[in-house]
């Protein structure tokens, strides 16, 4: 089997490098493909990844960061057991129009989103790719801040704005989720492929919740995992007004 792992930036130069080494080291035994969709960065991402992949796409074994913190790939014995690829926007359209271009070009198995901020840890892959690939019994796997595992502090209006988004979510589709905002959702090619997503903002995390849902076939799953929250003033992109947004999505894809 093979792990699609889709990487949207926008202006994340500083944390991509070091996000690419926890990616290709988690699931070591597994076959992977990373595709980095770069939004029109403007803090020298797009540049740092023409440098390291001049080809758009580079294989090998395995990767480190040099001291200039470049990428260096291990070369393959055998079969690659990693590929890096990188595709461009030419123009910022937004997280949803990076994701959907980056669900157009996998070819793997199983699919998961990876955020490049480092507040998500692939180490936590590891039960969620267990119900998909080897136990087979899920087809989607939620990746919830909110079971109980370590987990920064943040403010209260944030945490309360979360689970307020989940407990409509939840009434809305009739499908409980405790953490339907969140990044860390790993699912069948199968089930990328059906999904039809239209949105080009933040309002995506909705979307594909709602997706999924409404189709009323796909078993779905939720594990616990690690949260290394940012705040505003450290880069966080999202911000209330985000939140408004998605309350009105919880109720446009759920009749539209």
């Amino acid at each position: 089997m093979q792990l699609s792992v889709v990487i949207p930036v926008y202006n994340e130069r500083a944390t991509l490098g070091a996000a690419l080494l926890r990616v290709a080291g988690a699931l070591d035994a597994v076959r992977k493909e990373i595709i980095v969709v770069d939004d029109c960065s403007t803090d020298g991402t797009r540049e740092w990844l023409k440098r390291n992949l001049p080809d758009a796409s580079a294989n090998g074994a395995s990767i480190r960061l040099d001291d200039s913190g470049d990428l260096v790939l291990a070369p393959a014995a055998e079969a690659p057991a990693l590929t890096i690829r990188a595709i461009y926007h030419e123009r910022n359209r937004g997280k949803g129009a990076a994701l959907r271009t980056g669900f157009a070009a996998v070819t793997g198995d199983v699919v998961v989103i990876q955020d490049a901020d480092l507040e998500y840890d692939p180490s936590d892959w590891g039960a969620m790719y267990d119900l998909i690939a080897v136990r087979k019994i899920a087809d989607v796997v939620y990746g919830s801040r909110f079971y109980g595992r370590p987990h920064r502090s943040l403010s209260f209006h944030h945490y309360m704005g979360n689970r307020l988004l989940s407990v409509l979510f939840s009434i809305l589709y009739n499908q409980t989720l405790q953490d339907v905002q969140t990044c860390y959702k790993m699912m069948t090619r199968q089930v990328v492929n059906s999904l039809q997503l239209t949105h080009d903002g933040f309002g995506i995390e909705i979307e594909i919740g709602a997706r999924i849902a409404r189709q009323r076939k796909y078993r779905i799953y939720e594990v616990g995992i690690l949260y290394y929250g940012r705040t505003s003033d450290e880069g966080k992109k999202i911000t209330w007004k985000d939140g408004v947004k998605a309350l009105w999505h919880l109720v446009k894809f759920r009749f539209h």
